[in-house]
């Protein structure tokens, strides 16, 4: 197991005795440290070996793989609940007779009870065996007490951990399962779909457990009762039973209703969280297009249903507390009226043995019992949604990677294969290739023409309908888009193989990373964060390529590596990297840089999926074959010209540079293991220290409602609460009333008689239908502001992000900001409203009770205020650690959902390096640093319920035999109300405070939530001066001594730059990679505030709000950003053009064709981020809603580095005509696409270095751009100089 986290403090439970256990005695050391200090990550204790990610997941992965065999022969739907029961349902059965015994003692304590309080009625000083046998029946009580509060919490801890068990082992088959999904499933789901299942869905899991047992321990109860009622009042108890059942009935159908519910919401969520993620990833784009509001609305409105829907869930579980809340009151009521009714004479034991037996009910029948029946329903769903989610299609190894014995070949064979079944064209048509060991394949064609597709075939991602693909050896695989995991760039380069100095320095020499790395700092250390944030594409395309090298695999398929970085660089690495390094590889390259063919064994020109020709490039150019017109340039010159040593610009400044060898930490591993684990380091986020202020609880209050409502409902609180203990209070009279009769000290026909009876029943009926109202009342009431007070926090945040600069979404990966919107939202929506709820009542309850208590006898107060101090102290002790802990448990989740989302990005690298086991490896390994914290939660709640239940049973023994030694000054109803009330206490105590101290840190997620809610905001959007609406009509920018840095500490990345550029100006910018050409337009956008001043025709852009700015300038970026849904809306989210204008513009970017031969054409719906198009093709539609936008400057950046030149060439032209009397900027690393501008500007190191025509600077020898053109090497250069005249 990799370690990542070092850990080496070993859990105490495995060598704990049999009382540390049952106490939980092994958690005293660890709340002395938290008592001391701040708890940090590395003082949890690991995991017990049993509870493993690795063997967890393994275990029932196994169970499930012999469901969906057996499935198959039966010929049904395998079940996963199938294999759940397999796995975990013997332990759980043996724990379930925990639950029996302890619901047992708690039936049998009416009982005694009984016993002492008819003692008491017939109370004879003389009577010694009374007395014995009296205290006889208190010890009984105690010792029930006592055993009922250690059992019950032995139980609900192994509950939760067979919960947390199966939540982990489910999680890491979810995950097991992205691994190996295919490109078809990959279309049906998406990753915030994932990061719902592993968010929300598993986590019922958790909760189900814990009452599943109570479906037949519930029931079961209820018999018993109503045999012991029987005994004692005979046929009247049958009504109180009735009540019971409807209610029952009612709540199963409730139950139903939630579960139809619950699909509705998850469906809803996941819209909701897929949009907020495409949101953090594509916000660059988001920012530059002032696109914000639309998505604030579009996400608040998916946001609405998805409250309304909660919001009814929410008053169906208000009801269900409610009932919780007044069902044995009601009960209790119905069973004495039918009573009277029936003239039945009880005593007043009986009156207290009577209650007390729909107490005992009250717990596991009228709460646990539809707790488990909603929680099933909810599981229900949940475990049908991951069903469907493991039964997608996984890729098929369609041909095992034959071993290398010596011989070493790609061979392809009549390959026809396509991504879509139901397509008519396919991907790939009849191509039929052999690469043998030190030949370079090179693949061109036109965007869309199937080259991405082609080593999709090779790594196997693509199933052949026709014809077959066989590969002898290792595959290294590089894609388009570059795709680096968050860690170091070292971490990124090794990808699991053992660090060697020499071999290190020689990729990354023959990748043109020196330099680099040397300005970013130590590559060891340096931090790449969510999306490779530091880094400029070139450099992300170049680590992909490094960590290729340096695998030193046997087939190197580099798909397009050279478009993302400039000449130069791009020279660099074609002569080192792939001629040099690779020259005894097997090397299938796709690309569009022309002037590398004639360095290929062998060409293969693609379009629209079929082979057009196939050939070495003196064959090409014997046949003359211009197709494309792609080898105008290299027809001069029939012989490939000699290429010059290339001597770079870069590697004389380096040389300087980098003579200090670097010392290295691995050289001392021990020289025998051949593979590391791939390291990843993530910062775990700061987390606020402390208790969770009173401020936070005001705004989340206040979020919801106002002042008076929430003043309304603390009286709503206080009415309820009093009408209830009144009722308890109430029946003692009744009781003593009772006796007498019973005793026969009254008679019942007495006229004062019959009127004291019904005016007692008059109030009794009176107090329990208040309290009925009054609890639904409040219930309903709670629900309803703190489910406001979500949706308000929720679009504050949403607001407060989208306002949030850029460098906000560097610095906190995707996973942390979607682990506060899916998470900590969850919390807010679902479990905090519940938990508040139940804590209001039961902190309630136990005052009134108390109150009573020393109201009806005073010398209770004796041992009830040291209990109440004991109970405050240990819970501020507690709310010590596990506040921390309950903190590390969110930042430790987080790394959870990073590391899925970004395997979900590099899906194809991780499978074409076989590195799924590592990563599988690393996402166990983040697992169990969450399950440590999560263990640890569950077993500290369970240390403090122990440890108050024991007070608690020490109370209620004191209190049961003071009764019985001061008999003879106390009525049977007093005793009988004291001793009732303090077995009610026994559960309620611990429960208020444990409910107490889950609110504190339940609160913690809102906490989290509000700290979005106060981000650093960039300028505002809109200022008091608006632009005139014409603004701007020439188009002229000036730079002023800009500077530009990201952040407040880190370097300039332009530095002192001033230009000019006219008016309806083509401008062309080049430099190297890093050169800060992109942070130039970053400059323009206000991205980061620059210092300086820039002037668009004449307005300052810092004096207008950044809407005005950014809205007035179109731009297309080189990282295309597509969002779910169709074409349409892709091109033009707001729909302010017609469909001519749309189609106009497609057709200007050379993609009218390809749209058309879609089956819905233009609302052809795109998969997640645009999935189902090629990258070039992606990067056309983002050009196509650029040029939509009509302004009068437009901004290229990189925009068609993907494309091939011909289609680039195309754009170029047109651009050109349509854009005449626009300012165009464009940034390109293509020479071939600046030549034909007016101006070239060239940067270095963030200054503007040489701006001049292009044909001036061609003229002087001594420019960077001539040395630059000289590098592409002489023919290419020939080509570019004849071009430009």
């Amino acid at each position: 197991m990799p370690l990542l986290y070092p850990k080496v403090k070993p859990n105490p439970l495995q060598k704990a005795n049999l009382c540390s256990r049952l106490f939980f005695w092994w958690l005293n050391p660890l709340f002395k440290i938290g008592h001391k200090r701040k708890l940090e990550a590395n003082d949890m204790y690991s995991v017990l070996p049993e509870d493993r990610s690795q063997h967890l997941g393994e275990e029932l992965q196994g169970y499930w793989d012999q469901e969906v065999l057996r499935a198959q022969q039966d010929a049904r739907e395998p079940s996963l609940t199938k294999a759940i029961i397999k796995c975990y349902g013997k332990s759980y059965l043996v724990w379930g007779m925990l639950t029996f015994l302890e619901e047992g003692t708690r039936v049998v304590q009416p009982i005694f009870l009984g016993k002492m309080v008819s003692y008491v009625e017939n109370y004879d000083p003389s009577d010694s065996a009374a007395l014995h046998e009296a205290y006889g029946y208190a010890a009984g009580l105690s010792a029930c007490v006592l055993v009922w509060a250690v059992l019950h919490h032995l139980y609900f801890y192994h509950m939760q951990r067979v919960g947390m068990r199966l939540r982990v082992a489910v999680c890491r088959m979810i995950y097991s399962k992205a691994l190996r999904l295919s490109r078809s499933a990959m279309g049906k789901t998406s990753t915030g779909q994932v990061v719902n299942l592993l968010s929300n869905d598993v986590n019922q899991f958790d909760q189900v457990m814990m009452f599943l047992h109570y479906l037949w321990v519930g029931p079961l109860q209820v018999v018993a009762v109503t045999a012991l009622l029987w005994m004692e009042i005979g046929m009247s108890c049958l009504a109180g039973m009735a009540v019971l059942i409807i209610l029952l009935l009612l709540q199963s159908c409730f139950a139903m209703s939630f579960s139809s519910l619950r699909s509705k919401t998850t469906a809803l969520t996941d819209k909701r969280i897929r949009t907020m993620s495409e949101v953090v990833t594509g916000i660059r784009t988001i920012k530059m297009n002032a696109w914000e509001k639309s998505f604030i609305d579009r996400i608040t409105r998916l946001r609405r249903k998805e409250i309304s829907k909660i919001l009814r869930s929410s008053y169906l579980r208000g009801m269900n507390l409610a009932s919780f809340f007044a069902v044995s009151k009601i009960m209790i009521f119905v069973t004495f009226v039918a009573n009277e009714l029936l003239d039945n004479l009880i005593t007043g034991s009986q009156v207290f043995v009577v209650v007390m037996l729909f107490e005992a009910l009250r717990f596991s029948s009228t709460l646990f019992f539809p707790m488990a029946v909603e929680k099933v329903s909810e599981a229900v769903v949940s475990i049908q949604r991951i069903k469907n989610f493991l039964l997608l299609d996984e890729i098929s190894q369609c041909y095992p990677h034959l071993p290398s014995d010596g011989k070493m070949i790609v061979d392809v064979q009549v390959f026809t294969a396509s991504w879509e079944k139901a397509s008519e064209t396919p991907t790939l048509q009849g191509l039929s290739f052999s690469v043998r060991p030190g030949e370079l394949l090179a693949v061109v064609g036109p965007v869309g023409a199937g080259k991405s597709s082609l080593l999709c075939a090779v790594l196997g991602e693509l199933p052949p309908s026709q014809g077959q693909v066989s590969v002898h050896g290792r595959i290294a695989y590089v894609s388009q888009q570059p795709w680096v995991f968050p860690g170091t760039v070292r971490s990124n380069i090794l990808f699991g193989k053992k660090y060697e100095v020499d071999r290190y320095e020689k990729v990354i020499k023959a990748c043109a990373l020196e330099e680099d790395l040397w300005l970013l700092g130590a590559e060891a250390i340096i931090e790449i964060g969510d999306g490779g944030t530091p880094l400029s594409e070139g450099q992300k395309a170049r680590i992909s390529l490094a960590r290729a090298v340096y695998q030193d695999a046997d087939i190197y398929l580099l798909d397009d590596p050279l478009s993302a970085v400039d000449a130069g660089v791009s020279r660099h690495l074609f002569e080192q990297c792939v001629r040099q390094a690779l020259k005894e590889k097997i090397t299938i390259l796709v690309t569009h840089q022309l002037q590398y063919l004639k360095d290929a064994s062998q060409i293969l020109m693609l379009k629209d999926g079929k082979m057009v020709e196939r050939g070495t490039y003196s064959e090409f150019l014997k046949s003359r074959a211009d197709i494309f017109s792609l080898f105008e340039k290299g027809n001069e010159q029939s012989e490939p010209s000699p290429v010059p040593g290339a001597p770079t610009v870069i590697s004389e400044s380096l040389v300087q540079s980098l003579q200090s060898p670097r010392p290295s930490l691995k050289d001392a591993a021990p020289e025998d293991q051949e593979i590391e684990n791939i390291q990843v380091t993530l910062p775990l986020e700061d987390h606020l220290e402390g208790k969770v202020g009173f401020k936070t609880y005001k705004n989340y209050f206040t979020a919801g409602a106002d002042w008076l409502v929430i003043i309304f409902l603390i009286l709503v609180n206080i009415a309820a609460q009093v009408a209830y203990v009144l009722q308890d209070w109430w029946l003692a009279f009744w009781a003593n009333l009772q006796s007498d009769l019973y005793s026969g000290a009254l008679v019942k026909e007495d006229e004062a008689v019959v009127f004291v009876l019904n005016w007692y029943l008059g109030v009794y009926s009176g107090l329990t239908v208040s309290t009925v109202l009054f609890g639904i009342t409040k219930s309903l009431l709670i629900f309803y502001i703190l489910v406001n007070s979500s949706q308000t926090v929720h679009n504050k945040m949403l607001e407060t992000i989208l306002r949030a600069p850029v460098l906000f979404f560097h610095r906190n990966p995707i996973g942390r900001i979607l682990n506060r919107f899916s998470k900590d939202i969850g919390h807010m929506d679902d479990l905090l409203p519940l938990t508040f709820q139940d804590f209001i009542q039961a902190f309630l309850l136990v005052v009134g009770v108390v109150g009573v208590m020393v109201a009806a006898v005073p010398w209770t107060a004796i041992p009830v205020i040291p209990l109440g101090i004991i109970f405050f102290f240990l819970r501020r002790y507690f709310l010590e650690t596990s506040q921390d802990v309950k903190r590390l448990e969110c930042t430790t989740r987080s790394p959870v959902f990073s590391h899925l989302a970004s395997s979900l990005q590099g899906l194809w690298t991780i499978r074409a390096y076989k590195a799924e086991q590592k990563f599988q490896e690393l996402f166990d390994a983040h697992q169990d640093l969450h399950s440590e914290a999560w263990f640890l939660l569950l077993t500290m709640s369970r240390w403090l319920a122990v440890y108050l239940d024991v007070i608690c049973a020490i109370f209620v023994t004191l209190v049961a035999f003071g009764a019985l030694i001061l008999a003879e000054t106390l009525t049977p109803g007093q005793v009988g109300l004291v001793l009732s009330l303090t077995l009610t206490l026994m559960g309620m105590f611990q429960w208020c405070v444990r409910q107490s101290a889950e609110v504190e840190n339940m609160m913690i997620s809102v906490e989290r939530g509000i700290e979005y809610t106060d981000l650093e905001k960039e300028a505002p959007w809109e200022l008091g001066y608006c632009p005139p609406p014409l603004w701007p009509p020439n188009g002229r920018i000036s730079f002023f001594s800009v500077n530009l840095r990201y952040n407040s500490d880190s370097p300039l990345v332009l530095r002192n730059l001033e230009a000019f550029i006219y008016p309806r100006g083509k401008y062309g910018i080049v430099g190297r990679t890093g050169a800060g050409k992109s942070s130039l337009i970053a400059a323009l956008f206000r991205l980061s505030e620059p210092e300086g001043d820039i002037y668009i025709d004449g307005i300052l852009t810092t004096s207008i709000g950044l809407h005005d700015l950014r809205k007035k300038m179109s731009v297309a970026l080189q990282e295309p950003v597509l969002f779910t849904g169709t074409m349409r809306e892709n091109l033009d989210p707001f729909n302010e053009h017609t469909d001519n204008e749309l189609w106009n513009a497609l057709e200007e970017v050379q993609l009218k064709e390809s749209i058309e031969s879609l089956p819905a054409k233009m609302n052809t719906e795109l998969a997640e981020s645009g999935l189902n198009l090629s990258v070039g093709q992606k990067q056309l539609v983002c050009l196509a809603r650029a040029l939509l936008k009509k302004n009068q400057i437009l901004i290229m950046d990189k925009a068609t580095s993907y494309v091939d030149p011909r289609t680039d060439e195309l754009i170029q032209k047109i651009i050109c005509e349509r854009f005449a009397q626009c300012t165009v900027l464009t940034i390109a690393h293509r020479l071939s696409t600046v030549i034909s501008c007016e101006w070239i500007m060239v940067l270095d190191l963030g200054t503007d270095k040489e701006c001049h025509r292009p044909y001036n600077l061609l003229r002087d020898k001594k420019s960077l751009f001539y040395k630059m053109v000289q590098q592409l090497g002489k023919a290419e250069a020939a080509v570019l100089t004849k071009r430009e005249k």
